[in-house]
């Protein structure tokens, strides 16, 4: 039975904000979890997909209107 994701509603926030919120969820949350990050900040394009492959958590990125959606499974 799957479970809704998590989702930090990060839009307005800067950089380094986002990641620090995504990364204190996901140290919460057992592997295989889904997080959801919504950011408007252009340096988050950057930022979580580089902390996601660092840290070995699955992503990927779309658009919704003037925010970007981040889809993050915990590795």
């Amino acid at each position: 039975m799957a479970t809704e994701p998590d989702i930090i509603d990060a839009r307005g926030l800067k950089c380094p904000l986002p990641v620090l919120k995504m990364e204190r969820r996901l140290a919460a949350m057992p592997p295989g979890a889904t997080l959801i990050v919504l950011a408007t900040d252009p340096m988050a394009k950057i930022d979580i997909p580089l902390h996601c492959q660092q840290h070995g958590h699955a992503h990927r990125l779309a658009t919704e209107g003037e925010a970007m959606r981040f889809e993050i499974i915990k590795g």
